[in-house]
C-alpha cells in the first residue's frame, strides 16, 4: 500500500504529484488499465510473447553495448614535448648512412 504524508508547508499538489510518482513506479496504473478490459487468452499469449522478445533484445543490445566498451583499446598518454635538458638530434651519434659512394666501395671489395 502507498502511503503519502504530507509534509509541513507543503502544497497538496506537491503531496499529490508525489503519490502519482509513486503509483506509476508500483505499476499500479498499468494493473488498473489492464483490469478495466477483458483481454482474451490469444491476445495475452501474444502480448506477452512480444514483451519477451523485447526483453531479449533489450538484453542483447547491453550485452553488445558491454562487449564494445571491454574492446575498445587504452588511449596511449601523448608524449611530452622534448625539452631542453633532453639530448637533441645533433648531440646523439649519428648512425652511418649508406650513400652511393660507399654502396660501390663495398660492392667493388666484395669482387
Amino acid at each position: 500500500m502507498i502511503k503519502v504524508q504530507v509534509r509541513p508547508n507543503e502544497p497538496l499538489e506537491g503531496a499529490l504529484r508525489r503519490f502519482k510518482r509513486q503509483c506509476n513506479y508500483a505499476g499500479i496504473f498499468r494493473l488498473a488499465k489492464k483490469a478495466s478490459v477483458y483481454e482474451k487468452p490469444s491476445e495475452k499469449r501474444r502480448r506477452e510473447k512480444r514483451e519477451r522478445v523485447r526483453n531479449i533484445q533489450r538484453s542483447i543490445r547491453k550485452m553488445m553495448q558491454a562487449k564494445k566498451r571491454t574492446r575498445r583499446p587504452k588511449r596511449r598518454p601523448n608524449r611530452p614535448q622534448q625539452s631542453e635538458t633532453t639530448k637533441s638530434s645533433e648531440e646523439r651519434p649519428s648512425k652511418p648512412v649508406a650513400t652511393r659512394e660507399t654502396a660501390t666501395a663495398t660492392a667493388e671489395a666484395a669482387e
